[in-house]
Parts: C-alpha cells; sequence; structure tokens
C-alpha cells in the first residue's frame, strides 16, 4: 500500500492554486510502486454520530467532534489538521458537506489525489465569503496556473454547503448544492495529457496559506498573510460520501505513462469494503430469534438445571450458616451462663465480708 501518511504530514504549502508536488512513490519514475488499496464500494461517513475511522488517516492536527461534525481547528502556527483516506477510487464521486474556516490566508481544502500526482481540488480562501475555487491537475504539471475557476457561492464560512466532483474517464465534473457549475473534458485538458486519469485517495483539510514564511505568490493567492492572534480558525465537515466507479481489490500501474487504459484491477473484494459493509454484531435477543425451536429446549433446559442446582446450592449454605449459628447462639448463651454464676457468687462472697483487709495486710 502506497505510504498515503507521508503524503499527509506533508503540509499543503505551494505555489499559487498550484498542485501538490510530492509523492512517497511516482509509477512514472519506476515500477516497484506498492499497489494501491481499491476503495471498491460507496460509503456516507457520518462525523455528527461517528468519528473517521480506522479507513482514515488523521495528521498534522488534532480533530475534534460534535454537533458540527468533525472540526479541523488551526490551534496554533504549523497546524494543518487533516484526513486522509488509506485506499484508493478509480472513477467515481466524492460528495463533502463542509462549512470552510474564516481568516486571512486560511484554506479550507479537498482534494483528489493520486500517485502520480493527477489531482483535483475544490479549495475555499477565509478571507473570501463570495467564491470558491475549482481546480485540477495533470501528472503535477504545474507549467501553468489557468486551470482554476472561482465559483459564487453564499457565505461558505457561516453555512455548510454539498461539494460534490464526479469524476470519469470522459469527463470532470463539479456540483455546488446539487447544481452543476463546470464540466472538464477529457480532451479539453491539454488533449488529455493533463486530465486525471489515475487512482486516486481523498484528502480533506485546513491549512495557512497565508503563512510568512510561504513564498509571496501562496501568500497572495491565499488572500493574505495570516493572523495567529485570532486564532483559532475552525473549519466544519458534517460528512463526506465516497463512491468508487470501480470494483476489484488492488489497483496498479501497467506501465510508466499512467493513462486509464494503463491502470490494472485486480478481482476481488476490497478489505476496505468488506470492513465497512460488515453488519453489526447481533444482539442477545437476534441471537436468540436465530436458534432453531430444539435449541431453543436445550439452552432452557441447561438453564432450567442450572437454576435448579443454584438453588440447591444457595439451600445447603442457608442450612449449613443457620447450623453454625445455632452453635455460637449456645456457646454464647454457656459463656453468659458461667459469667453470671461468677458474678452472684462474688456477690454474695463481698455480702458476708469474705475480702475484707486484715490489719496484717496493712
Amino acid at each position: 500500500m502506497t505510504s498515503l501518511l507521508y503524503l499527509s504530514l506533508l503540509v499543503y504549502f505551494a505555489a499559487p492554486a498550484a498542485a501538490q508536488t510530492f509523492t512517497s512513490c511516482n509509477p512514472l519514475n519506476t515500477t516497484n510502486c506498492p499497489v494501491d488499496i481499491a476503495f471498491g464500494t460507496n460509503h456516507t461517513y457520518d462525523f455528527v454520530t461517528y468519528q473517521a475511522g480506522d479507513s482514515w488517516n488523521n495528521t498534522a492536527g488534532s480533530i475534534d467532534y460534535g454537533l458540527s461534525g468533525a472540526d479541523f481547528s488551526i490551534n496554533t502556527r504549523g497546524d494543518a489538521p487533516t484526513i486522509t483516506t488509506n485506499y484508493y477510487i478509480f472513477g467515481g464521486e466524492i460528495e463533502v458537506w463542509m462549512k470552510a474556516a474564516t481568516g486571512q490566508g486560511v484554506v479550507s481544502s479537498i482534494v483528489l489525489q493520486s500517485d502520480d500526482l493527477d489531482e483535483v481540488d475544490w479549495e475555499l480562501i477565509g478571507g473570501n465569503n463570495t467564491h470558491v475555487q475549482s481546480n485540477y491537475f495533470g501528472k503535477g504539471n504545474t507549467t501553468s496556473y489557468d486551470r482554476a475557476v472561482w465559483h459564487p457561492v453564499n457565505q461558505p464560512q457561516e453555512e455548510f454547503h454539498n461539494y460534490t466532483v464526479r469524476w470519469s474517464k470522459e469527463t470532470i465534473e463539479w456540483f455546488l448544492d446539487g447544481a452543476s457549475l463546470r464540466v472538464l473534458k477529457y480532451e479539453e485538458a491539454n488533449g488529455g495529457r493533463n486530465f486525471p486519469q489515475s487512482p486516486m485517495f481523498v484528502r480533506i483539510g485546513i491549512w495557512a496559506g497565508g503563512d510568512k514564511n510561504n513564498d509571496e505568490y501562496t501568500v497572495e493567492w491565499a488572500g493574505g498573510e495570516t493572523d495567529y492572534k485570532k486564532i483559532p480558525y475552525t473549519m466544519s465537515v458534517k460528512s463526506v460520501r465516497v463512491t468508487d466507479f470501480s470494483r476489484g481489490s488492488e489497483y496498479s500501474y501497467g506501465d510508466m505513462t499512467g493513462s486509464w487504459a494503463s491502470i490494472k484491477i485486480k478481482p476481488g473484494n476490497s478489505t476496505v469494503a468488506e470492513e465497512l459493509n460488515a453488519p453489526p454484531p447481533m444482539t442477545a435477543s437476534q441471537r436468540w430469534n436465530k436458534l432453531s425451536p430444539g435449541a431453543k429446549i436445550g439452552v432452557g433446559s441447561a438453564i432450567g438445571v442450572s437454576c435448579v442446582i443454584l438453588a440447591a446450592l444457595a439451600a445447603f449454605y442457608c442450612m449449613r450458616q443457620r447450623k453454625a449459628g445455632r452453635t455460637e447462639r449456645a456457646f454464647a448463651d454457656q459463656q453468659f451462663q458461667k459469667e453470671t454464676t461468677e458474678l452472684m457468687a462474688y456477690r454474695q462472697k463481698m455480702a458476708k465480708g469474705g475480702f475484707a483487709v486484715s490489719s496484717r495486710e496493712v
């Protein structure tokens, strides 16, 4: 499996609207890259009810969960809380209900990215409360920055909106609150050469594009320098729905072109899909209802016998305790009688002057 953890640890600092230019193993440069674990299913992650599970890696900062879902916060300089799937989709759809972070220079990102640096983005700038940016890159090509398109959106830092990307072999389509905003055709992306077409993982996070250590172009694109005196800056995600259009257990590169046709799909069930779609453990009543009549009789008989044995043991213990109690009571009565007799004898002797002191003893 590709080392997505290392990818997530790299804070998303880059040129204006630029692609991330790091990968732990680029299949365009070597044939020894690990295979990609396939998602091979669809699933909705409800962050209001549940935390991100084992199918996500959490890096570069803490994430809190509450009524707003998952809260990604910059609490100090250097924070860039991010979650990244440990699986890939090959064609598919991602839908995110998100409220972007406020703050000049603060960027809220939804990214699809491949090992060979294909990329599809949604990005929102904290100081821009009227527009959201859609973008894409192919094979890490950053020779031009004319791919970004800004779309009107109503108060993205105050309201939750639905940001969706649908990716197929022929097109990529961006949706905002269910309305299609942009369609990119294969041939429109430099004749297909810059069209994202290799398996991609999902990354969602927040980062300070306006950090003063970034280059001036990144800071300018992010809307200006980030003011850390006003932290925290928080992005909230209610839910994420991920759909993989392909089915299989693994994706691998058949050659070093990174083309859609070169990707190999290993048949079989996705381990991630099996874990996510596994039925919940049965309750005691459900397990009882699944038993046959004979098994229920056997269980009932065993319980009855156990109850009889327990009752007999309890009765025996009580009788034994009662017998021991009677013995202890008899002994106590004897002691009391003995002490009473001795006391009475002492009093009689005292009355007769049996304990008078003689002058010789004085």
